[in-house]
């Protein structure tokens, strides 16, 4: 399913499950030790990687090439505000066409210092092994921290795609690489990655409304546990439903720290003013 099919399909169960206040209060976990930073350090499951908790999401509206960030025209200096700021996650896409901006942040930046996770839609291993080329060459690195299968919906796909993972795998064995993994667009993909190792990072959708995730919240974090007990590392997104939780950010925040399940997430944010805000939300979250 290409992402413009998969974002028409997914528009129609918008908000189709919402949680009553109980049930969320029911998947949150209230002794947390400390204050929550939009900046704070965390470690990706046990693939060693450090990064923020917060990540730049490049990819709002994004396919065939674009996001509203490239439109936008403004991403290399959003990127590299945020670095000063203290957000080293900088999420990207073959399908968002953010590479050459985020090459072009990460050229005045520290390489070491900065996690690039960036995502792949080919599903043929000749041709994802000259993607991964591709990639860094339009990244400007020699390595790629994070690289996932893209939009997964299938629910066999760990043997499906089992040449690309064997690509993906090597490229880690020269390190080409650093984590690989799989971002999920149905409960049957989410479940088929809780089920495999190969799964070192898992980017899954989770807010309180149910707005564009695999099903319902209470089903998605019992899942994604699972994950969390084999070491995997998990980055949410869809934080803000696709817009949906867009007038109610500061819940959906609060849900996405609250569930203790996510090691880090990411939203797209489109001028310096929402970044910003973004950054103080978590704060007050």
């Amino acid at each position: 399913m290409n992402r413009r099919k998969f974002i028409s399909h997914a528009a129609a169960g918008l908000g189709a499950s919402y949680l009553a206040p109980r049930a969320i209060a029911d998947l949150l976990v209230l002794d947390t030790p400390h204050r929550a930073e939009a900046t704070d350090t965390v470690v990706l499951g046990k693939t060693g990687i450090r990064t923020s908790r917060l990540a730049m999401g490049t990819g709002t509206v994004g396919f065939g090439g674009s996001s509203n960030q490239t439109r936008g025209g403004s991403l290399t200096r959003l990127l590299r505000t945020g670095y000063d700021r203290g957000l080293t996650l900088f999420d990207t896409a073959d399908s968002y066409g953010s590479h050459p901006e985020v090459a072009e942040a990460v050229s005045k930046l520290p390489r070491d210092k900065v996690v690039i996770m960036t995502k792949c839609d080919i599903r043929e291993p000749k041709e994802a092994k000259g993607a991964i080329d591709r990639y860094r060459r339009e990244l400007k690195t020699d390595y790629i921290d994070i690289l996932l299968i893209h939009c997964v919906t299938e629910g066999d796909w760990s043997t499906r795609y089992r040449g690309v993972m064997d690509v993906f795998s090597e490229a880690k064995q020269k390190g080409i690489i650093k984590a690989h993994g799989v971002s999920c667009h149905s409960i049957e993909a989410l479940r088929a990655a809780a089920a495999s190792p190969w799964v070192d990072v898992d980017l899954v959708r989770l807010n309180p409304v149910g707005a564009h995730m695999d099903a319902d919240p209470q089903t998605v974090v019992g899942v994604i546990k699972e994950m969390r007990a084999q070491g995997k590392g998990i980055i949410g997104m869809k934080i803000l439903g696709q817009g949906a939780m867009r007038k109610r950010q500061d819940e959906a925040i609060r849900f996405a720290l609250g569930t203790g399940v996510l090691d880090a997430f990411t939203i797209g944010a489109e001028t310096d003013g929402e970044q910003s805000d973004l950054i103080r939300r978590v704060a007050a979250a």
